[in-house]
């Protein structure tokens, strides 16, 4: 049974599109609208969301086609001091940082391809028998505040007025573990031979929520020793856990490290430790929700950052600052809507007509008006479903030619700024030097999906006793209850009879494959974007029901909505020694982000670091770097 409203071309547009101009495809593909009812209003979208059908398929054509498509024929329409492109955090915060540094009388307009602004920073909103649930589609949470948010963070955060500290107080950490509730596995039929559901998870989790000691997990063979492997191999799983080895026994500490950076931590455990198969198959998904990819595309060192076992006897160097903050720094700095609803606050500081209130607590519930995102009458205007196509330097400044409506326009700007994905750089800013463009197209970013699933209760798992599902080999390799967050007038679902947001977790991956991170992602990206909604439809709902039917759950029955939030360009790039020069890595870095003329370079691509702060860090470097110019 279909439950859910299909979004425009349903994700087939790269097929439809191929061998048509990029005015050909604005006339194909301009007419889509975030409509419902009669009002713009996108959160409420279900279906194929994030990248969604009508934002990238522009963006493919400029790289296959730029070279034969020209616009210096069409008119100027607009002028302003600042145009930028990307309305994610780090172009919400670059136009707020110029705002600051030039003054609100200047002119600053932001384009952004997507029919909502945030970029990975998404909202979804459901209706569930007569209440709002509020849903993140992308960009989660705020990573280790205390110790990774920078004075320039720190201040605008204040200044839209969110609280880090009223933010922790609102999440309701024990109100699982109040609830009996632990962590557990789902093993699935395919890969495992049975399906089989083990609760009782004692494991420690990077970025965990839920406190060290209310894990309510059981000791470690009771939990291993029921899983639907055989003897010798939870033997040699808990032998892992509980009696690890110096399995670099006669290595330098040095010698030890540089294996560490440079082997993945799935050769560790097959080479090394020595298991087998299957019993790697159980830690193969465990990297894919904080890494966006497999155990074979992750470091032994970057696996020790996860707090996977094995490592603990080998005489290793301590983990290091920013680590051992992923670790030990509660992750609890969430918002109902992720930090999607920072950049609600950027908007309501850029734009206060937009969103009604004054205060982090009122604009959870509070609904944006978007027609006054792109009001003549503002200084500063976000102009949604706007894909820009070329960006070109002039005497006199830059010119941004973009598609929106099934037409092209041009604005120019004193100064540009590129806030979107690094590699598509090179191809709307042609006159890139050559190294430069090469150095761009490294960061190639990870593919993952953030679905969100309601269901009219939440009665099943508490059935089975757990609120978070890891899945070593299905689709869905998280699977978990909406965060217990109750802030303003908004409330977290209090009891099990009441509707539930579930968050699920989908990477898609290769293992065994032998590819490199970048040839994953690239594989992963075109099979999300070929892959239909019904297809996702029927993995969402063919994993759940195994997973929760034997408590008597029914798909057809208790799900009401679907909202899969698709990033074919998810993660920044995160470099690592299994795949590159991590000596030529800086360097890289710099070249990367110089300013092009008068366009500089934004978001948290030019830090090669997928967080929320990064983003807002690199949005402060270019704004300065284009005041230094005069």
């Amino acid at each position: 049974m279909s439950i859910t409203r299909r979004d425009f071309l349903n994700g087939v547009a790269l097929t439809i599109a191929a061998g048509l101009t990029p005015l050909d495809l604005a006339n194909a593909t301009g007419k889509a609208r975030a409509v419902i009812g009669e009002e713009y209003y996108p959160p409420q979208l279900t279906g194929l969301r994030g990248n969604h059908p009508g934002s990238f398929e522009m963006a493919h054509a400029v790289g296959r086609e730029h070279q034969q498509f020209s616009a210096d024929h069409l008119p100027i329409e607009e002028e302003y001091d600042l145009v930028i492109v990307g309305g994610g955090l780090s172009g919400l915060a670059a136009a707020s940082f110029w705002r600051d540094l030039m003054g609100s009388a200047s002119k600053v307009l932001v384009l952004d391809n997507h029919d909502d602004f945030g970029g990975h920073a998404k909202r979804n909103e459901f209706n569930a028998a007569g209440k709002k649930i509020i849903g993140y589609g992308g960009s989660e949470a705020f990573q280790s505040p205390t110790r990774n948010f920078s004075p320039v963070v720190n201040e605008l955060m204040s200044k839209v007025g969110v609280s880090v500290t009223r933010m922790k107080q609102s999440f309701a950490v024990n109100f699982y573990p109040d609830l009996n509730l632990s962590r557990g596995v789902f093993f699935d039929k395919k890969n495992f031979g049975e399906t089989k559901i083990v609760g009782g998870d004692p494991g420690r989790a990077v970025a965990d929520d839920i406190p060290p000691d209310r894990l309510n997990g059981r000791s470690l063979e009771d939990f291993v020793n029921d899983f639907p492997l055989s003897a010798e191999e939870r033997k040699a799983i808990l032998d892992l856990y509980l009696s690890p080895q110096d399995y670099l026994k006669g290595m330098s500490v040095d010698e030890k490290t540089e294996w560490m950076d440079t082997h993945s931590y799935r050769d560790f455990l097959a080479e090394k430790v020595g298991l087998s198969k299957m019993a790697i198959m159980y830690f193969q998904q465990r990297t894919n929700d904080f890494f966006a990819i497999g155990i074979e595309g992750v470091s032994c060192s970057d696996a020790r950052t996860c707090a996977l076992p094995g490592m603990d006897n080998m005489g290793l160097p301590p983990l290091d600052e920013e680590s051992l903050a992923d670790l030990e720094e509660p992750y609890v700095y969430h918002l109902p809507d992720g930090n999607a609803g920072l950049a609600r606050l950027i908007v309501r500081h850029l734009l206060p007509a937009a969103l009604p209130g004054s205060t982090m607590e009122d604009s959870v519930t509070a609904r944006l008006n978007y027609q006054q995102l792109d009001n003549p009458q503002n200084n500063t205007r976000i102009r949604l479903s706007s894909m820009v196509i070329n960006a070109a330097n002039r005497d006199d400044g830059v010119v941004v030619t973009y598609v929106n409506d099934g037409k092209a326009h041009r604005v120019k700007g004193r100064r540009a700024i590129m806030a979107g994905y690094n590699m598509m750089i090179p191809y709307l800013v042609p006159e890139t030097p050559e190294q430069q463009k090469a150095d761009l197209r490294l960061n190639v970013k990870a593919p993952l999906v953030y679905t969100n699933v309601v269901v009219k209760n939440w009665q099943a798992f508490a059935k089975l006793g757990i609120h978070e599902f890891y899945s070593p080999a299905a689709p869905y390799s998280r699977v978990k209850l909406d965060y217990p967050v109750s802030l303003g007038d908004y409330h977290h679902s209090q009891n099990v009879d009441q509707p539930m947001c579930l968050h699920m977790v989908y990477v898609p991956t290769y293992p065994g494959s032998k590819l490199s991170a970048r040839e994953q992602f690239r594989q992963g990206r075109a099979y999300l974007l070929g892959t239909t909604f019904d297809t996702h439809e029927r993995m969402i709902r063919e994993q759940l029901q195994e997973m929760l039917g034997q408590t008597g759950f029914d798909h057809q029955r208790d799900i009401t909505a679907i909202t899969v939030n698709r990033w074919a360009h998810g993660y920044a790039y995160y470099a690592s020694a299994l795949f590159d020069d991590m000596d030529k890595m800086p360097d890289i870095i710099e070249r990367a982000r110089k300013p092009i003329g008068r366009i500089a370079i934004a978001n948290s691509d030019a830090d090669w670091d997928a967080y929320a702060h990064t983003a807002i860090d690199q949005a402060w470097r270019a704004v300065n770097e284009l005041k230094a110019m005069g």
